[in-house]
């Protein structure tokens, strides 16, 4: 009874350090996952500021650039 109790004891705490390291994987698969969405999120914000930047610079240089529309004269 002895031999089939530490079998059984054996396997279980086999089980138990598979299932540890598996709940560790996740974890580090799960915080490298959280970390990449940031770096995205922070890029996508910087390459929106830069975006929104430009489109003013450009609405801007468009109205120091309007002049009323000349009349082209006839020949």
């Amino acid at each position: 009874m002895s031999k089939t109790s530490d079998d059984a004891r054996e396997r279980a705490e086999a089980r138990f350090q598979e299932r540890q390291k598996a709940d560790q994987s996740d974890k580090q698969a799960k915080a490298e996952h959280e970390a990449q969405a940031r770096a995205v999120d922070l890029k996508t914000s910087r390459l929106k500021a830069l975006r929104m930047a430009r489109e003013a610079a450009d609405k801007e240089a468009e109205a120091k650039n309007e002049r009323p529309p000349t009349k082209k004269k006839r020949t």
